[in-house]
C-alpha cells in the first residue's frame, strides 16, 4: 500500500526489538501510527476491526516491557492480534491478511515465532500460559515471562476458570491481562460480566503492597508458604474491611487494576513492576473496543467484522441485498420466531452470537423466550437439556466449529435421556476466510456415532423451514440442523411449514449409470455439474446419466434410497461439506458392506487435513467439492466405465 512508507515510526518498526530502542515519551505516537495503519488496511481487506483497535496501547505496551519472542504472549482470541502481527515483522504482507495463501487469520505458531499459541476460539489462553510457564520451570529456562491477554467476554468461559483454579495451586508466575471493554462480539452478559465493572482495587494500595513483599523477599523472611498465608490473610481482612470479595484473589491470584488501557505510558509502568513480581497474576485494564475510529467506537458490535467500509467517512460500503437470497441465519431466524408465535413450548438459546446466528430476531420479539448465555457452549447445551427435561423444547444455535467445545454435554445431557433440543448449528461446512479454527468440518463424523440423534442438513431455504418444523414435532429426542454460512439459492423462501418424515431423503433425478447422493446445499452444486456432465456425455454420443439423491438425513439414513442405489448402480459419488472420514460417504460405504453390495463408491468432502482460510468458493475449489471438482469426478468415472 502507498501509506507504507509514509509513518515517522511504525516504518522503522520491522521487529519488537526495534520498538524497544524507542524512548518511553515516543510510544504514544506509535500507537497513534498503528492504529491508523490498521484502519488504512482494513478498510480495503476486511477484518476483525474493532477488537484490534481496542488494543493498541495494550500491544506496544507488552512488546516494549517483555523480550518477545523469548517472552511468550498468548492471546486468547485472535480477533485482537492485528497490531501483534504487524509490529512481528508482517506489516508488509498484512494486505493478505484472511487471504487465500495469505497471512492467517488469527496468530498460529506455523506462521511466526511470535505467535505462541493458536486462538481461534475462546477462553483457552490462562490453561495454555500456565501450561508454557511449566514447560518453561521443567526445562531450566530462567526469566522467561508468560502472559495470558483475555477479555472480559472469553473470562466467563468454563476453561478460563479451570485455569485460573490450576494457576492458583501451581508454582507459577504467570501474568494474566484481563482487557475489559463490556464487549465480546455482541454484549457480554452475565454476572461476571457485571462483577468485572463494579470491581476495584487502589492502585496506591497495590504499589505499596508489592513494595513490602519485595522488601520482605529480598530480607529472606518471605517465602513461598508465608506468601500464600499472607495473601489469604490479607484477602479476608481486606474484603472484611471493604465489604467486597475479589474473587481472583480469593483464588490466591493478586489482583492490580483496573486501569486506563489506553494510557501506554502507565501501562509501561505497570507492567515493568509486574514483570519482576512472583507468583499469578492478574492485571485488570479498561478499554474501548473500536477505540480512535468514532462510528465504531459508537457501535462496536456492527464494527467488530464491518467489512469494506470509507475510512474518511466511516460509511460501510454494502452491497444491495433486496434482490439476492436471504442468508441461511436469517431464514433460521424469522422461522424461529414464526415457529415460537405458533408453539409456547418454543425456547431460544445462544452462546453470545445473537446477531450472528440471527438469535436477535426472537430476542428482540419474545425477550423472555431467548437467552444469550455468554460464551460458554457446553453450558448452552447443558441448559438447554435442563429446560428440555420439564417440557420445553429448545432451539440452541451454536456455530458448528464452536459446537465441538460441547461434545460431551451432548452426549451426557442430552443424547442419554433422549431429551428434545434442537440443536442449530449455523456455520456447518467451509466458512472462508476464518479458516481452520472456525470451519464446521467435524460435526457429521462427530455426531453419527452417537445414539439418540437425528442428524439432517437442508438442500435450501425452505428445506431449512421444514426440518425446524418437524424438530419440534419430533418424539426421537435430539434433533440436529446444520446449515452453511452464507446465502441459500432461493428469493421465494417463505412456504408453508410442513412436516417430513424423519430419516426420508428425496430423488431429485432419475438416471441410469452413476448414483450421486448429496448431503446439505452442496446438492444444489451437485445438480449443476451434473447437467454439464450429461450435456458433454450427450455431445460425445454417450448419453450416460447420473440419478441424484437428496439424502436430508445422515441419521437415520434412508435405507430405500440406499437398497435401491446398491441394488441399481455399480457406481456411486457422495458429496457432504464436512470430513469424509466418518461422513455421509463413511455411512454409505458401511451400509454396502453390510447389505451385500460391492458398488465402487467416490467420497467428495474435505481431506484429512486442516483446510486453509479463503473464500469459500477457493476453498471449496481446492479441495474438490465445487462444480469443477464434482464434473472432474464423473468424468473419471465414466472414463472407467468405458475403458
Amino acid at each position: 500500500m502507498a501509506n507504507k512508507k509514509t509513518y515517522k515510526l511504525l516504518s522503522q518498526i520491522n521487529y519488537p526489538a526495534d520498538l524497544r530502542r524507542l524512548p518511553l515519551e515516543k510510544l504514544p505516537q506509535v500507537c497513534d501510527e498503528l492504529r491508523r495503519d490498521i484502519i488504512d488496511e482494513l478498510a480495503d481487506n476486511p477484518g476483525h476491526f474493532a477488537s484490534s483497535l481496542g488494543v493498541v496501547e495494550l500491544t506496544v505496551a507488552l512488546h516494549y516491557v517483555y523480550d518477545t519472542p523469548y517472552d511468550r504472549i498468548v492471546w486468547d482470541v485472535g480477533h485482537q492480534a492485528y497490531g501483534h502481527k504487524i509490529l512481528t515483522g508482517r506489516r508488509l504482507q498484512f494486505s493478505t491478511n484472511r487471504k487465500c495463501h495469505g497471512l492467517r487469520p488469527f496468530p498460529s505458531p506455523s506462521e511466526s515465532e511470535y505467535d505462541t499459541f493458536t486462538c481461534g476460539h475462546a477462553s483457552n489462553s490462562i490453561s495454555a500460559a500456565l501450561g508454557l510457564a511449566v514447560a518453561s520451570v521443567n526445562k531450566g529456562e530462567k526469566n522467561r515471562n508468560i502472559v495470558a491477554v483475555i477479555g472480559d467476554g472469553s473470562m466467563i468461559g468454563g476453561l478460563a476458570f479451570e485455569g485460573l483454579n490450576n494457576a492458583s495451586s501451581i508454582p507459577n508466575d504467570i501474568l494474566i491481562v484481563l482487557n475489559d471493554n463490556n464487549m465480546s462480539i455482541d454484549r457480554s452478559v452475565g454476572g461476571m460480566n457485571h462483577y468485572f465493572h463494579q470491581l476495584h482495587t487502589s492502585n496506591l494500595y497495590n504499589r505499596l503492597r508489592f513494595a513490602a513483599s519485595r522488601k520482605l523477599y529480598n530480607c529472606g523472611w518471605l517465602n513461598e508458604d508465608r506468601r500464600k498465608q499472607l495473601i489469604r490473610f490479607n484477602n479476608s481482612l481486606k474484603s472484611l474491611i471493604s465489604n467486597q470479595q475479589n474473587v481472583f484473589e480469593g483464588m490466591n491470584i493478586r489482583y492490580f487494576g483496573p486501569s486506563d488501557g489506553h494510557d501506554v505510558i502507565e501501562l509501561v509502568h505497570t507492567l515493568r513492576a509486574l514483570k519482576v513480581m512472583r507468583g499469578p497474576k492478574l492485571f485488570h485494564i479498561h478499554t474501548i473496543k473500536g477505540k480512535g475510529f468514532k462510528p465504531a467506537e459508537e457501535a462496536a458490535d456492527i464494527w467488530h467484522a464491518p467489512g469494506i467500509f470509507d475510512k474518511d467517512t466511516g460509511e460501510r460500503i454494502e452491497v444491495d441485498t433486496c434482490k439476492l437470497p436471504p442468508r441461511y441465519q436469517d431464514v433460521f431466524g424469522q422461522t424461529l420466531l414464526e415457529l415460537a408465535r405458533q408453539n409456547p413450548l418454543i425456547i431460544g438459546v445462544t452462546p453470545a452470537m445473537p446477531s450472528g446466528c440471527s438469535m436477535n430476531i426472537l430476542m428482540k420479539a419474545m425477550p423472555d423466550r431467548a437467552f444469550d448465555v455468554g460464551i460458554a457452549e457446553g453450558h448452552a447445551v447443558t441448559f438447554s437439556g435442563g429446560m428440555a427435561q420439564d417440557g420445553l423444547i429448545p432451539f440452541c444455535n451454536i456455530y458448528s466449529s464452536f459446537a465441538q467445545r460441547a461434545y460431551d454435554n451432548l452426549i451426557h445431557d442430552i443424547a442419554i435421556d433422549r431429551r428434545h433440543v434442537v440443536l442449530c448449528l449455523d456455520r456447518a461446512g467451509l466458512v472462508g476466510e476464518d479458516g481452520p479454527t472456525h470451519h464446521g468440518a467435524f460435526d457429521l463424523a462427530a455426531l453419527r456415532p452417537i445414539p439418540n440423534l437425528v442428524i439432517s442438513s437442508p438442500l435450501n431455504e425452505r428445506e431449512l423451514r421444514r426440518l425446524m418444523y418437524t424438530a419440534q414435532l419430533s418424539d426421537q429426542g435430539p434433533f440436529v440442523i446444520r446449515y452453511p454460512r452464507g446465502r441459500g439459492l432461493l428469493t421465494d423462501w417463505k412456504c408453508e411449514l410442513e412436516a417430513i418424515e424423519v430419516g426420508r431423503g428425496q430423488r431429485l433425478k432419475t438416471g441410469n449409470d452413476i448414483a450421486l447422493l448429496s448431503l446439505g446445499p452442496l446438492g444444489n452444486t451437485a445438480a449443476d455439474a451434473i447437467a454439464i456432465f450429461e450435456k458433454e456425455q450427450e455431445e460425445k454420443g454417450q448419453p450416460l446419466t447420473v440419478a441424484h439423491y437428496d439424502m436430508r438425513f445422515l441419521k437415520p439414513l434412508d435405507e430405500n434410497i440406499l437398497q435401491e442405489v446398491g441394488t441399481r448402480f455399480r457406481r456411486i459419488i457422495t458429496l457432504e461439506d464436512g470430513v469424509i472420514r466418518g461422513g455421509l460417504g463413511s455411512a454409505v460405504l458401511e451400509y454396502m458392506a453390510d447389505h451385500d453390495f460391492s458398488p465402487q463408491v467416490k467420497r467428495l468432502g474435505l481431506p484429512d487435513n486442516f483446510v486453509e482460510h479463503g473464500s469459500v468458493e477457493q476453498l471449496r475449489h481446492l479441495v474438490g467439492i465445487d462444480c469443477d471438482g464434482i464434473v472432474t469426478q464423473l468424468r473419471l468415472i465414466s472414463q472407467k466405465a468405458n475403458s
